[in-house]
């Protein structure tokens, strides 16, 4: 969209980003001792001491990717979160998603993208280790990248929405990266619902 070219619009929304994913994760931490979670790839020994919203400026400053990448990578992780319900979001593996999740957007979206080791170096870790994270993030994903117009508009227009409350007020069960809510929504809508009732709908118009 339009609005995502404006550097006003793109700093509420790194903030209303960070806000977000610092909430689905503190949630989750409090959670890890009641339901399991597996540990992966992603998970670090120890919590990154650079804050989300800051780490996320930095991707945001370096990458140069469009900021289109950003919507994107959010669905992604949205996802990921549901295909995966055994590895939700925490403050031990909420970097290493980010980084991979922008850095396959870049990717999926861009003409011109930087490889993996200038994100390796952007997200402070090591080649080897972007290489691993990008590998099975796609698994993680069961390779389902394509991000149609209809599912693009509906999260950035969730996005627009909740960020015109200051401060960002998230409702953590409403959204899918909360490792409490059922695997079979998505944070705004069910996409695969989404498109059969597109179909439906076609179907009846013929």
């Amino acid at each position: 969209m339009a609005e995502l070219e404006s550097p006003r619009v793109m700093s509420k929304l790194i903030n209303f980003l960070s806000s977000l994913l610092q909430g689905v994760a503190e949630s989750n931490d409090l959670n890890r001792r009641l339901q399991p979670q597996k540990i992966s790839v992603f998970h670090g020994l120890t919590r990154p001491t650079i804050s989300i919203e800051n780490y996320l400026d930095r991707i945001f400053k370096y990458a140069n990717c469009s900021p289109s990448c950003f919507i994107v990578a959010y669905i992604y992780l949205d996802r990921f979160t549901q295909r995966q319900p055994a590895l939700p979001i925490n403050s031990f593996n909420v970097h290493r998603l980010l980084i991979t999740s922008v850095m396959v957007a870049a990717k999926f979206l861009d003409d011109m993208y930087y490889n993996n080791a200038y994100y390796a170096k952007v997200g402070g870790i090591s080649t080897t280790e972007m290489n691993f994270l990008e590998v099975d993030f796609l698994f993680g994903l069961e390779f389902h990248l394509n991000v149609t117009p209809t599912s693009f508009y509906t999260y950035c227009s969730y996005l627009q929405r909740e960020m015109l409350m200051q401060p960002p007020t998230v409702n953590l069960a409403e959204s899918s990266l909360y490792m409490a809510k059922s695997s079979k929504l998505h944070l705004c809508f069910n996409e695969d619902e989404s498109s059969h009732q597109q179909q439906q709908q076609q179907q009846l118009t013929v």
